[in-house]
């Protein structure tokens, strides 16, 4: 048996004194993670590098709406949306016909997709629903002007979906009810 000292020795000399597996394993009982779960824990991870990053650094307990602003505003230098700004000659048309040097910023949608993901990611890792920062008013209030900017900028008006109402099925002779005729009438 192998010393204190000596642990993972072995493995780095090439013992063969026990198989070694040739890929990592992950945990037996843990679950592959979905997409949206992946998605939001690598949104978390880079959300508090970032606060990490900060001088002085701030730990997650100090995050405000703040901090949170000044990261959507961070990840705009890796948008891809073009924003036409108000002196532009594509200000507001919807298909601009040519090229001009308007900024590129995040989409409305990736910035309020993001935001969901870390409101649940901070309630996920201990912080308390009463005092997230990613449910603030402050952060709505961003996002709508984000929303109506974007929407102004391409000309295209946001509209909010509406639900659909569903209809229960109409059968044949225009009475509601289930489609099936072997039920008794």
């Amino acid at each position: 048996m192998a010393s204190p000292s000596n642990k993972g020795k072995g493995i780095a000399e090439g013992s063969s004194s026990q198989p070694q597996p040739q890929q990592p394993q992950s945990p037996p009982n843990l679950p592959a993670l979905s997409r949206y779960e992946s998605q939001k824990r690598r949104d978390w991870n880079t959300f508090c590098q970032y606060l990490r990053n900060q001088h002085p650094p701030v730990h997650i307990s100090q995050c405000g709406s703040n901090h949170i602003l000044d990261f959507l505003q961070y990840l705009d230098q890796f948008g891809k949306t073009k924003v036409h700004v108000h002196g532009c000659v594509f200000f507001g048309q919807v298909e601009p016909a040519g090229q001009c040097n308007c900024p590129l910023k995040q989409a409305w949608g990736s910035l309020d997709a993001l935001i969901g993901r870390l409101r649940a990611a901070y309630e996920e890792n201990g912080g308390l629903p009463e005092r997230n920062p990613f449910a603030g008013g402050g952060i709505r209030v961003f996002l709508r002007e984000v929303r109506d900017s974007q929407a102004k900028a391409r000309g295209v008006p946001y509209k909010k979906r509406k639900k659909k109402k569903r209809n229960p099925m109409k059968s044949g002779d225009g009475t509601t009810g289930t489609s099936s005729s072997n039920l008794p009438s």
